[in-house]
């Protein structure tokens, strides 16, 4: 390869070494980091949910990954629950279908849970996965690199793969302690789980966690013995760009997430309950699953300027977050907590707990309170509205760290460094 240097051409010479037999092909190998760049990949995205049931992390990864040049496509095999939406249940496609998402070529398949069965449930997934991807193989040939999105069950889907195939595999774990937690409490579940689950992590080429905090965290179910690096969820920055507020006598409060007990909203009530009954100025807009639900409201009966929006979309969230001066969120148990980092792209501060990784405590503009402790949380909120923030300021820091450009970026890196210890071997 021919490269226009300072003092005139010079010439790289290019090392092949061949990696996988049935793609018939060789990889270019061996090459410093600067060049990388110039070489594409070819990456299939497994995701353990996906929409209709959450999963949009696995998306914008792949978005970035291709806005880099890669090849990239998604596997996505979703289980359906009757009681999650029965809609979605009997309605759903029942063959596989591929379609765009956002530019990107999904592969589609819905299975139909059965109620109560878990353990045939995630046999008839595991099979259905690698069914997929063999249909998948014979269309595209084997990709370079398998990227799991969380060990439950994704990662152990991969892991098989990978096995039959020489195939390297990466697992991210995005998920918080308390869910496997609640999984796990079930003792008949973990005994046949965790062993299956901490294989995947063990024989995984890299595990990356969004918080090195998540690795103590998920200890005691799957240890530590697994190579593990940091590599943040990343977020649309373009999308949830900065905007300047409108002015308002009231200082505005949202909360977003579901309506669920990890997510503390039973702490906010008190804490907005206590703030209200010293006459502050201020309201408060709850976003997410279920916060227009009957239980939702009775939690926050005879508290005065709070507004019940239920599930929206991305714009919907957008929209609110740019109506308002600030963001609550007392969560209980968290890996990382994308939509404080949305918030604070808009430029606007946040208000969470100290489970909250240190990653993000750490930036201007995130103030943090002891979990299940509603008066210190009323005492921050009622400073925040005191506090003078750079809202540009807070907006861009995290554009620097965590845009699909910075975080494609590393997940690039480190693909490369994966194939080429893989040939090194």
């Amino acid at each position: 390869q021919r490269n226009k240097g300072e003092d005139g051409w010079q010439y790289s010479v290019l090392f092949f070494c061949s990696i996988y037999f049935q793609r018939g092909f060789l990889l270019i190998i061996l090459l410093p980091t600067n060049l990388r760049s110039s070489f594409f990949m070819h990456i299939l995205e497994i995701p353990s949910f996906f929409p209709p049931y959450g999963g949009e992390f696995c998306l914008e990864q792949s978005k970035a990954l291709q806005q880099l040049g890669h090849e990239v496509r998604i596997l996505s095999r979703v289980q359906l629950g009757i009681t999650k939406g029965w809609k979605d249940y009997l309605f759903l496609p029942y063959t596989m279908g591929v379609e765009t998402m956002d530019g990107v070529e999904v592969w589609r398949d819905f299975q139909r849970g059965i109620p109560k069965v878990v353990r045939p449930n995630v046999d008839r997934w595991l099979k259905g996965v690698l069914k997929l991807s063999e249909e998948y193989f014979r269309q595209y040939g084997c990709p370079d690199v398998i990227h799991a999105h969380c060990v439950k069950w994704a990662g152990r889907a991969a892991m098989l793969i990978a096995q039959h195939h020489r195939i390297p595999y990466v697992i991210t774990e995005h998920l918080p302690s308390m869910i496997y937690e609640e999984e796990f409490r079930r003792a008949s579940l973990g005994q046949w789980e965790i062993p299956l689950l901490r294989e995947a992590l063990e024989k995984a080429d890299r595990v990356v966690v969004v918080s090195e905090e998540l690795v103590d965290e998920l200890a005691p179910y799957f240890g530590k013995r697994y190579s593990h690096q940091v590599v943040s969820n990343m977020i649309d920055t373009r999308f949830f760009h900065y905007a300047k507020r409108q002015p308002s006598d009231t200082f505005r409060f949202c909360a977003i997430g579901n309506f669920i007990p990890r997510k503390g909203y039973d702490i906010l009530a008190g804490a907005f309950r206590r703030l209200k009954s010293q006459g502050v100025n201020a309201s408060l807009t709850l976003v997410g699953p279920d916060t227009d639900s009957a239980s939702c409201r009775c939690l926050y009966a005879n508290i005065p300027d709070v507004r019940f929006v239920g599930t929206t979309d991305k714009v919907g969230v957008r929209d609110i977050l740019y109506s308002v001066d600030a963001l609550v969120l007392p969560t209980r148990s968290e890996s990382q907590g994308l939509v404080l980092l949305e918030a604070m792209s808009t430029g606007i501060p946040v208000i969470t707990t100290d489970v909250v990784p240190q990653s993000v405590r750490q930036h201007d503009g995130c103030v943090t309170v002891p979990t299940e402790d509603a008066v210190s949380l009323s005492h921050a909120m009622v400073r925040l509205i005191s506090e003078h923030f750079s809202s540009e300021h807070i907006s861009s820091a995290i554009s620097e760290s965590y845009s699909p450009h910075i975080i494609g970026n590393q997940l690039q890196q480190l693909f490369f460094s994966l194939l080429e210890r893989q040939v090194k071997q």
